[in-house]
């Protein structure tokens, strides 16, 4: 399916909307360039799971854990050399965990990933705006 956005806020409303669907043990790969609107897309992901507190990308930090109707786990694996060092992490305990995983830049650790993994990727189209995405899912 395809979700067509012209604004960060429907970016946001679709990833809340999202939120609000999911459950437990659900893991999301977020797949797109640089400035895409992954981290939009995850705020509005969170506060569909009913989390207050400000998200960002955990990009130096690996994963960051938020707590709402259910955990999210947001990975951010953009600076994983090796999909083995997501072992000293303790991925399986989030991917098997009982909240919901998000990964951005999914294709480094493809290998780790279970097959029942939703990937949603997310494109820029500048013929169609600034802030026009094309979300598949």
């Amino acid at each position: 399916m395809t979700f067509e956005s012209n604004t960060q806020e429907e970016t946001f409303l679709f990833g809340k909307k999202l939120g609000e669907q999911a459950k437990p043990g659900e893991i999301i790969c977020l797949d797109g360039d640089l400035g895409v609107g992954k981290t939009v897309f995850t705020q509005g992901f969170a506060a569909g799971l009913g989390i207050d507190d400000y998200v960002n990308s955990p990009t130096f930090t690996i994963v960051k854990e938020y707590y709402g109707r259910m955990p999210l786990y947001h990975f951010d694996v953009y600076r994983i050399g090796d999909p083995s060092e997501m072992e000293e992490i303790g991925y399986e305990d989030y991917f098997y965990g009982n909240g919901v995983t998000i990964i951005e830049w999914p294709e480094l650790i493809e290998e780790l990933i279970p097959e029942n993994a939703h990937w949603i990727h997310i494109q820029k189209d500048l013929d169609k705006g600034f802030d026009y995405r094309r979300i598949d899912y």
